[in-house]
């Protein structure tokens, strides 16, 4: 076993995925760097006839849509194809959604690219981490510091690609900008194939393969799903409900409704008793500081990318620059808090405590932003510093929100609906995009103060009425830390 340990003594199968997942990043990191000017472009000739506020709803509802999917990839990784071929065939639609928008066929190819890298993450992404769970055995003392190495490839994937796709645009225009994202996933595929061998066998498999038996009902679920969906765009074509603001806030409604369903099922089902129905119950504020935490961070690629555009000083480097920043401060921050939680193993704060003050960091970062209007005018052009703070600030939040939040899930789960659970920690991140769908149309230069202003107010009171709430969290999480 020992010579099996090739990469930064981690088993090799672990280099495969490190790189699968740093060129998957680079390729949607790069895309998302720029796609929101490219959308203002395709408005300026004419080819998107929607409104920048529309633009920004777009970018937000594309970001929940690919957060919702990751549901039915684990379902399809684990019923139907196994994790390999799971991963492989996603890979392929996102470098097809990629190679859409290098074409040059203006808003039906972007909308095919959505539609292609939404299904594809959706494939891949839950599906990667699974595997990197699979190299290690229970109890493997190594298991950590792969992790911990996988997400380091994540971030050195999202840090790069703004930096050369966002140069490339400004050098030779959007489609070469997109061809490096597709060559990016190119790579990405190209080395999971080669390197598949030394991953395990068994993920060739479903692990829980679907029965006959089941096959009918599930397929009368999805027919019955298509043609509910399907009735619904008909009513809306009817009632002249047809521009895309239209389509976005239905597909928020459904980010928004799925996981009070979840909740819904978990807190009435006879399968769960009363102790786990009291952890669900508790995890429900947690569940909300997360969706307001996400709406918050996610808003860099869209509010803050058009303030980086409009209202910074960008003559020496591309506004699109300023999406590495966020992976830059993952990187710079992760030693100082795995040493800060180590050193305070017995005393750090409850994981109900540092969603509460992550959320307030978060908080503080729009009211940050909410300065430079506030001091200098919202006309003219301000230091780059202002960007660079707001994102320290924001991070600091999620590296108290983010790591916590998937182990504190695992904790609290029913034992009948441990991935239905699991699930829900994905669904944050949708539902906060979502609510990005609706929020982001409101910014404009005008009310630019007003809106940092009252949204980092409302997260910082709500994350100290959080801090109020952490008694009674802890009461109902029973037991659980």
């Amino acid at each position: 076993m020992e010579s099996e340990k090739k990469f930064l003594g981690q088993p090799r199968g672990l280099q495969t995925l490190f790189m699968t997942e740093m060129w998957e990043r680079f390729s949607y990191y790069g895309m998302k760097a720029i796609l929101l000017y490219y959308m203002w472009h395709l408005i300026a000739t004419g080819d998107l006839n929607v409104t920048k506020a529309t633009a920004a709803s777009i970018m937000a509802i594309y970001a929940s849509m690919v957060y919702l999917s990751g549901v039915v990839g684990g379902f399809i990784a684990d019923r139907l194809m196994g994790q390999r071929r799971t991963v492989f065939w996603g890979g392929v639609l996102i470098m097809f959604g990629h190679i859409a928008l290098a074409l040059p066929f203006g808003a039906p190819a972007m909308f095919a690219s959505m539609v292609l890298i939404v299904m594809g993450t959706g494939l891949l992404k839950p599906n990667v981490s699974s595997l990197v769970g699979s190299l290690y055995k229970d109890g493997d003392s190594a298991r950590d510091a792969g992790f911990s190495i996988f997400v380091f490839g994540i971030n050195l994937g999202s840090f790069i690609a703004p930096l050369l796709v966002g140069w490339t645009q400004e050098q030779a225009g959007f489609h070469l900008a997109f061809s490096l994202a597709a060559i990016g996933m190119f790579f990405g595929l190209i080395q999971f194939h080669f390197g598949g061998k030394h991953l395990s066998k068994d993920s060739l498999y479903a692990p829980d393969p679907l029965q006959p038996e089941e096959v009918k009902p599930l397929v009368t679920k999805i027919v019955l799903g298509v043609v509910a969906f399907a009735l619904v765009i008909v009513l809306m074509v009817l009632m002249g409900w047809t521009q895309l603001q239209n389509f976005v806030n239905l597909l928020t409604i459904v980010a928004i409704l799925l996981p009070i369903g979840y909740f819904t099922l978990m807190i009435t089902s006879a399968k769960v008793n009363k102790e786990e129905r009291s952890r669900v119950i508790s995890y429900i504020p947690l569940f909300l500081a997360a969706v307001l935490f996400w709406a918050i961070e996610e808003q860099g690629s869209i509010v803050l990318a058009t303030f980086a555009a409009e209202r910074v000083d960008t003559s020496w480097f591309p506004a699109s620059w300023f999406q590495s920043l966020n992976p830059l401060f993952i990187m710079l921050y992760t030693p100082f808090f795995a040493w800060l939680w180590v050193k305070w193993t017995k005393n750090q704060p409850s994981s109900p405590m540092k969603f509460a003050i992550g959320l307030m960091f978060a908080g503080a970062s729009f009211l940050l932003m909410a300065l430079p209007g506030t001091l200098f005018g919202t006309a003219g052009k301000v230091s780059p510093l202002w960007l660079v703070g707001s994102w320290a600030l924001v991070i600091i939040g999620e590296m108290l929100i983010s790591p916590v939040g998937l182990s504190v899930t695992t904790k609290l789960a029913p034992k009948a609906f441990m991935s239905q659970m699991m699930s829900m920690w994905f669904l944050a991140s949708s539902a906060g995009s979502a609510l990005n769908a609706q929020l982001v149309t409101l910014y404009n230069p005008k009310n630019e103060v007003a809106y940092f202003a009252w949204f980092g107010i409302a997260s910082v009171v709500l994350g100290i009425v959080l801090v109020f709430l952490v008694p009674r969290i802890k009461k109902l999480m029973a037991g659980v830390k």
